[in-house]
């Protein structure tokens, strides 16, 4: 049997990019974070407390294209890069769709999610600056695994305060974290003044991105020795995300494919970026893809663009960071405890929430159950049991595969896998035994 050309199109090392893509370039002028004390735009200095030179530089930046670091591009061979795009045959065997699916393999990384290209970047820029010890906040975990792991290329002590709810149900990533090297506590803790105080008033919480952020940057602004690192939300994240995208425009132009829809899960907006904007970039300089729908991805659990409010909100529920112009559902938001706990987040990205305020890219947000369901479907295809925060992508490509069908379209759908799940099988198992909770009802 021959094996079709685009089962899966590979890139050698030699094509990983040498420059990170920053979409505040192109897409206007945006309304800057705030100073939480004057409510004034904030200035480079006010970052100083949290993060080394270079980010805060980064995070400024509107320059198109940034230079990857050479030990950053040499190492990023280490993760898997450049990852594979590969098309699911079987899976659209299985839906009778006339739709071609494509799905841009994160998963294949050793940490086994994309979070380690913006780990390496910005363990490289501190260990840079001098500094070696970081805090960090994590949702499931695998912004902690990641971090931990490059920690040790550059001599760096990290703490991990990850979210209380997922540091019960998902105990392997503690393990996996400490075998990394890397301290790991449950948020809230008790390490915190923050930390205490929520657990006083709310013992029984299981805790939020926006708490453990509080956590973290708490330990960082408190220590001249210790910086902050944020694994998604602000803008030198999702540049360094960027490699995601430019790879896959590399992987489409072999493929003689221009996509109609590309789709990834969004929670603070990483994946999302990462996946898409190289290419929004190119739409916007009327370069290509004029024809391409984004579609982000959200839990029902944590809608901050399908339900939430663009205004000016705090990154965090202290009130520790700069204001940010976002999508958001409030900083004091609790989401219920499901399993994609990577997207458990009240707000958006400002760069994702500009480009979804401009009409650029669409939303659509899922029940955890309706999730899982596509994760199984497949695992039972493609034999990859995706992480429950791809599983929202995976859903919606699938919904969108099947409205082909319906309309007999042969359009050509790319979603981000942004993880495996071989850690959450708890929520696999409980999926298979019936007894998966609704959101509705955490």
């Amino acid at each position: 049997m021959a094996i079709p050309k685009d089962v899966r199109i590979d890139l050698s090392p030699e094509d990983i990019p040498k420059r990170w893509y920053n979409l505040a370039a192109d897409i206007g002028e945006l309304k800057p974070p705030l100073n939480p004390g004057t409510r004034e735009p904030a200035k480079p200095e006010d970052f100083d407390p949290i993060f080394c030179k270079e980010i805060i530089r980064q995070e400024g930046s509107t320059e198109r294209y940034v230079d990857i670091p050479e030990e950053v591009r040499d190492s990023l061979i280490y993760l898997n890069r450049p990852a594979p795009l590969q098309r699911a045959y079987r899976l659209e065997k299985h839906l009778k769709t006339p739709a071609k699916i494509f799905y841009k393999r994160e998963d294949m990384s050793p940490l086994g999610s994309h979070k380690g290209n913006t780990a390496l970047a910005q363990a490289y820029y501190n260990a840079e600056a001098g500094v070696h010890t970081l805090t960090t906040e994590t949702g499931a975990g695998q912004w902690g695994t990641a971090l931990a792991m490059v920690s040790n290329l550059f001599d760096i002590d990290t703490t991990v305060f990850m979210v209380k709810g997922s540091y019960i149900a998902k105990p392997l990533r503690k393990t996996i974290i400490n075998t990394y090297g890397a301290t790991i506590h449950a948020s809230p803790s008790a390490q915190t003044e923050f930390g205490r105080k929520i657990l006083k008033e709310h013992p029984e919480t299981s805790g939020s991105l926006g708490i453990a952020i509080s956590e973290a940057c708490e330990v960082a602004a408190k220590d001249e020795n210790t910086c902050y690192s944020l694994g998604s939300v602000l803008n030198h994240v999702m540049l360094h995300q960027s490699v995601i995208g430019l790879e896959t425009m590399q992987q489409l132009e072999i493929a003689e494919v221009e996509p109609d829809y590309v789709i990834a899960c969004a929670g603070g907006g990483s994946n999302f970026a990462g996946l898409t904007f190289p290419m929004i970039g190119e739409k916007i300089r009327g370069r290509g893809f004029e024809n391409t729908e984004f579609i982000a991805v959200e839990p029902d659990a944590a809608p901050s663009l399908t339900k939430g409010e663009f205004k000016y909100d705090f990154g965090d529920t202290a009130g520790f960071t700069p204001l940010l112009m976002m999508y958001t559902l409030g900083s004091e938001f609790v989401p219920p405890s499901i399993h994609a706990g990577g997207l458990r987040y009240h707000g958006m990205s400002p760069l994702v929430s500009a480009a979804y305020d401009m009409d650029m890219v669409s939303a659509r947000s899922y029940d955890q159950t309706e999730t899982f369901a596509a994760g199984l479907l497949m695992a039972r295809t493609e034999g990859i049991i995706p992480a429950p925060e791809s599983c929202h992508a995976l859903k919606a490509a699938i919904d969108v595969a099947l409205e082909c069908k319906e309309r007999n379209e042969e359009k050509s759908i790319v979603f981000g896998l942004s993880g495996h799940g071989l850690l959450d099988l708890y929520g696999y198992e409980q999926y298979l035994e019936g007894t998966l909770p609704s959101s509705a009802k955490l």
